[in-house]
């Protein structure tokens, strides 16, 4: 369960670090001025944290509540 966890994570990760930097590549900020979409590498983590966030799975947290609850 935990592998199957951590490469749903991977893979939005690196989806969302794809689309971070295709954001900075075709729409980023031409005049240096704007403090995320200026720089790529910052635009890359910026979209890898985002893909992590899309992809974490809630209900793991719902689960791990429920059994501390329990004992």
């Amino acid at each position: 369960m935990k592998k199957k966890i951590g490469i749903k994570m991977g893979i939005f990760a690196a989806g969302g670090a794809i689309a971070g930097y295709a954001y900075y590549y075709f729409i980023g900020c031409k005049t240096g001025t704007c403090p995320i979409t200026s720089n790529p590498l910052i635009t890359t983590l910026y979209g890898m944290v985002m893909g992590i966030v899309l992809g974490f799975d809630a209900r793991l947290l719902g689960k791990k509540a429920r059994t501390n609850e329990e004992e």
